[in-house]
């Protein structure tokens, strides 16, 4: 048994790590750090855990934990560990985007390790600390790690990804109001959105001769958790030659599968899989990625590498579904 604590607990990254661990067979949470709830009850916060937890959220960081989980906006965790000295012995793993990318993976002493299983799986497993993914690189690389490990982006890759609004954060801003999402679609950040950096880094990683460019276009979606991206770029391979190569890629990988039957949001929300879907259309390759954003694309993931890193079944405490009607 581990401890466990969080900083940001009562964001909604914060609640999908509390709904996770309390019921974690491996995992004690030894305190959950919130300024803005301090003294509250989590579940007068996080209102589905009536019954789950007493636990209140506090205001002090203690240190007697092996796990701590930064569930904190893009910058602040950078912050954070300036202005809180955490014990060297305390492995830590960020949600934010601050350690992703190369040149920004170190705080100090911290060397902090790219977050994907199916791409640095082993390394995990050695590693102090973690950088979790993005929500949006983690479903577009699955949907292409499987050719760039063969060297086969040889084209443009256009992508078109929608969102569900959880992936702005809960703090209020124009375009996350139920009256402008609801029923509604757009565009952000085309061509240019920070993801983008930590894909690419990931695709050279396995390709190192990449040159090909990652065309890019994000989309607010009218519904509140869940990505599908949709990508394609010429190949020659056949359909079934590319099934082979995804299916081989992904056969020891618990959360990613690769369906032969077109897919679709609702076979992930709640959960901490990823499925990928291939079509051929002429020259050609057409590739359907989905993950739950909250879960595969953040707490999910920081859990499963969490469970890497301790030694713990890489699925414990992340098999459980909700309905989703």
């Amino acid at each position: 048994m581990i401890k466990a604590g969080i900083i940001g607990g009562a964001g909604y990254t914060g609640g999908e790590m509390l709904r996770i661990l309390v019921h974690h067979p491996n995992v004690e949470i030894a305190f959950v750090n919130s300024t803005s709830n301090a003294g509250n009850l989590i579940s007068d916060v996080h209102t589905d855990l009536i019954g789950d937890t007493d636990l209140r959220f506090v205001n002090d960081i203690p240190q007697d934990i092996d796990v701590l989980f930064l569930c904190v906006g893009h910058g602040d965790a950078n912050k954070f560990l300036a202005a809180n000295p955490i014990n060297d012995n305390v492995r830590i793993i960020d949600l934010s985007q601050d350690f992703r990318l190369h040149k920004k993976s170190t705080f100090e002493k911290r060397e902090f390790i790219y977050g994907l299983p199916e791409l640095n799986r082993d390394k995990i497993k050695s590693a102090g600390n973690i950088a979790n993914p993005g929500c949006f690189a983690t479903c577009i690389q699955l949907g292409l790690l499987p050719l760039a490990a063969k060297g086969l982006i040889q084209n443009e890759v256009h992508i078109n990804a929608t969102t569900g609004s959880t992936g702005a954060g809960q703090s209020l801003a124009t375009t996350s109001h139920f009256s402008w999402r609801n029923n509604n679609l757009s565009v952000y950040k085309a061509f240019e959105h920070q993801h983008l950096n930590e894909i690419s880094e990931s695709l050279l990683q396995l390709q190192p001769s990449l040159t090909e460019a990652l065309s890019f276009i994000p989309q607010r979606g009218a519904f509140t958790r869940g990505i599908l991206a949709a990508m394609y770029l010429e190949s020659a391979l056949t359909l079934e030659e590319a099934q082979t190569i995804y299916e081989d890629y992904y056969s020891a990988h618990p959360f990613t599968h690769v369906s032969r039957k077109n897919i679709d949001l609702k076979q992930v929300v709640n959960t901490n899989k990823a499925l990928v879907h291939i079509e051929k259309h002429g020259g050609k390759l057409f590739i359907i990625s989905i993950i739950d954003n909250l879960l595969k694309g953040a707490s999910g993931q920081a859990v499963q590498n969490m469970n890497l890193m301790f030694g713990f079944d890489e699925t414990a405490g992340l098999k459980l579904k909700a309905a989703n009607f």
